[in-house]
């Protein structure tokens, strides 16, 4: 049974097109050798380098997203202080595009300005997100914000589509956020 479960779970990945997933607790060491293997496996499958550019910068800056901001965090000391965030992070490709999907559970209290910000990438045009980020860029970083702003929009100006986004509510306290980007 257990070979089957895992066959039939591996099998509903790759009909999704997925080549690359991983769901558990993230730290920058985790990302960067996750990054790695990426990038090696788009290299090996001859992808163009401006694409494993964009694919990678993406990957990271949602991984680091889950890393910055994830509800569900671990925390200990063992020698060194230590802080691990729970969420995954899935890249396939689909129609001819790579996509990168990102997930982890949020506050819900962080859910409306979230939304404001995606919905308002969503709204606007290449010319428009460039012009957004150099304005951005210009002004101080918000309070209690750890790069999530110029991140996110980071990620819009990579994607070859609206950044795709939706909350599930766990509890009044948290939500499970999901965030699609194709390139």
């Amino acid at each position: 049974m257990l070979a089957k479960d895992y066959r039939e779970f591996k099998t509903i990945l790759d009909t999704r097109g997925v080549i690359f997933s991983f769901s558990g607790y993230l730290s920058e060491g985790i990302l960067y050798s996750l990054g790695d293997a990426l990038r090696h496996k788009m290299a090996l499958e001859d992808t163009d380098l401006t694409t494993i550019k964009k694919v990678f910068s993406v990957f990271i800056e949602q991984a680091q997203n889950i890393i910055r901001y994830s509800a569900e965090k671990l925390r200990g000391n063992i020698g060194k202080a230590v802080e691990l965030s729970s969420g995954m992070v899935t890249i396939g490709t689909d129609r001819g595009k790579f996509f990168i999907v990102c997930a982890n559970i949020i506050l819900t209290e962080d859910v409306p300005r979230l939304r404001d910000r995606l919905q308002q990438l969503q709204r606007m045009d290449k010319d428009e997100i460039k012009a957004h980020y150099k304005e951005k860029l210009r002004e101080p970083p918000e309070e209690r914000s750890r790069g999530a702003t110029i991140g996110l929009i980071e990620i819009a100006r990579r994607a070859s589509d609206p950044i795709e986004f939706d909350f599930d509510p766990i509890d009044e306290h948290q939500q499970f956020f999901c965030m699609k980007v194709s390139i």
